[in-house]
C-alpha cells in the first residue's frame, strides 16, 4: 500500500522530472534503471572496468582515497559508506588524542541538528557551542569561551544558516584561536567542494588549515553515497579500526566510489560556473519577488556563498510546496522544490519558511530575466493557495 507522503514523493518527483526549466537535476531523482545504466556507461572513463572489483577497500576505493588526499593535500584519506560515521569517528579519535572529549562547535551544525545526538550516544563525546549567531564563530568567540574543548568543528558552509562562509582572514584567525587553546581543528567539509570560489584559495589551502577534514560526494559532487575522512597518516590509521568497529567495513563499495571519482571528473570543475550563476539567480529573485508584491522576503545570504543559498517566505510550508509543484506540473518550470517551516532552525517565527535553492547546470541556461518570470508566475499560483 502506498502511503499519502509516499504518493506526494512520487508527484513531486514526477513534476521536477517533467519539467523542461530547473535550476539543478539531482541524480537521486532518477530510477534504479535509469542511474544504474548511467554508472555502467560512464565507469570507464574514471577507471578500468577490467580491474577486479574491491573487496574491504583497494582497487577502485583505494584509487579514490589517493585522489582525495592529493586534492585536499592531506597525507592520507579513508573512505566511509556515510560521512555521519567518518565524522563521529575523527571526533572520537581527536577525544582520545587530547586527552578532552568536548567538541565546539555550531549549534545548527549537522551532529547537533541531524544525527540524533549520537556524539553524545554512540561516541561519549560533550558539545559546547562558541556562538549561536547565523554564522560560523569568530575568534574572540573561540579565544574567549569559558569552558576547555578539545577539538572545533568549523561545517563549512554551514548549511543550516544558510550554506554561509565566513570571509578567509576570518576562518584563519578562528584557527589560529584554537591553536591558542591547544585544540584541534576539523573540518565538516561536506560541501568544501563549493568553497575554494568564495575563499579565493584551492583547496589543499582551505584544507590545509584543519588537522582533518571530511568531505562528501553525494552532495556537491551527485555521487550515490560516500565520504572521505583526510588527515594525518596515524590519524587515518586509528580512523580505520574505528570505521570497522561502527560497522562501516563493508565488503565492496565499488558502485559508490565509481560516482565519486565520476563526480570529481565533471562536477568538481564546474562548481566555480555555478556559484558565479547562483549569485545572478539569487538578485533574480529577490528582484521578481519585489516585483510580485509579495508582503515580505529574504534570500538568505544575499549573494549567496555557494551555489545553494535559502529563500524565505511568510506562508505555510504546504501552500508553498502546492504552488512550487503546480507550477512544475503545469508550466514545466521547476523553481523551487520542497519547502520546511521555520529557517534551518535559525528562528525565525511561525508561519515563515524556508527552501533551499541549488544552482547546478541546468541552472546555467537560466538568465535573470528567465528566474524573474518565473517567480511571476510562482507569484500567482501562491496567491490563488493563500
Amino acid at each position: 500500500m502506498v502511503t499519502v507522503d509516499e504518493q506526494e514523493r512520487r508527484r513531486r518527483l514526477t513534476a521536477w522530472r517533467g519539467s523542461d526549466r530547473v535550476l539543478a537535476r539531482m541524480g537521486a531523482d532518477g530510477t534504479l534503471g535509469e542511474r544504474l545504466a548511467a554508472l555502467a556507461a560512464d565507469a570507464s572513463s574514471v577507471h578500468d572496468p577490467d580491474d577486479w572489483t574491491d573487496v574491504y577497500g583497494g582497487g577502485v576505493v583505494a584509487e579514490l582515497e589517493r585522489r582525495v588526499a592529493g586534492l585536499l593535500g592531506m597525507e592520507a584519506a579513508a573512505f566511509f559508506p556515510t560521512g555521519t560515521m567518518a565524522q563521529q569517528v575523527a571526533l572520537r579519535c581527536w577525544a582520545g588524542r587530547t586527552g578532552d572529549a568536548t567538541v565546539a562547535l555550531h549549534p545548527l551544525s549537522h551532529p547537533e541538528l541531524h544525527e540524533g545526538g549520537a556524539l553524545g550516544a554512540v561516541s561519549g563525546l560533550r558539545t559546547v557551542h562558541p556562538t549561536a549567531a547565523l554564522r560560523l564563530p569568530d575568534a574572540e568567540e573561540v579565544r574567549e569561551f569559558p569552558e576547555p574543548f578539545g577539538t572545533l568543528m568549523l561545517e563549512l558552509p554551514l548549511r543550516d544558516a544558510g550554506f554561509v562562509l565566513p570571509e578567509w582572514e576570518e576562518l584563519t584567525a578562528v584557527v589560529e584561536a584554537a591553536r591558542e587553546r591547544d585544540a584541534v581543528v576539523h573540518f565538516d567539509g561536506a560541501r568544501l567542494w563549493e568553497c575554494p570560489t568564495h575563499f579565493g584559495r584551492e583547496l589543499s589551502e582551505i584544507a590545509g588549515l584543519a588537522d582533518s577534514v571530511y568531505v562528501s560526494f553525494y552532495k556537491s559532487l551527485d555521487g550515490l553515497s560516500g565520504a572521505v575522512l583526510a588527515g594525518p597518516s596515524v590519524l587515518v590509521e586509528e580512523a580505520r579500526v574505528w570505521r570497522h568497529r561502527y560497522g562501516g567495513q563493508l565488503f565492496q563499495q565499488y558502485p559508490a566510489a565509481l560516482s565519486a571519482l565520476l563526480g570529481l571528473e565533471r562536477e568538481l570543475p564546474r562548481l566555480p560556473s555555478y556559484v558565479a550563476h547562483a549569485k545572478v539567480v539569487a538578485g533574480a529573485l529577490a528582484e521578481g519577488f519585489a516585483s510580485a508584491g509579495l508582503p515580505w522576503f529574504r534570500v538568505h545570504p544575499e549573494p549567496p556563498h555557494t551555489h545553494q543559498f535559502q529563500v524565505w517566505l511568510p506562508y505555510a510550508a504546504e501552500a508553498l510546496d502546492e504552488a512550487s509543484v503546480r507550477q512544475a506540473e503545469e508550466t514545466g518550470v521547476t523553481l523551487f522544490r520542497r519547502w520546511f517551516a521555520g529557517a534551518g532552525g535559525g528562528g525565525l517565527p511561525p508561519g515563515v519558511s524556508f527552501t533551499e535553492v541549488t544552482v547546478a547546470g541546468a541552472g546555467l541556461e537560466w538568465s535573470a530575466g528567465e528566474v524573474r518570470e518565473a517567480v511571476a508566475g510562482f507569484a500567482r499560483y501562491l496567491e490563488d493557495l493563500a
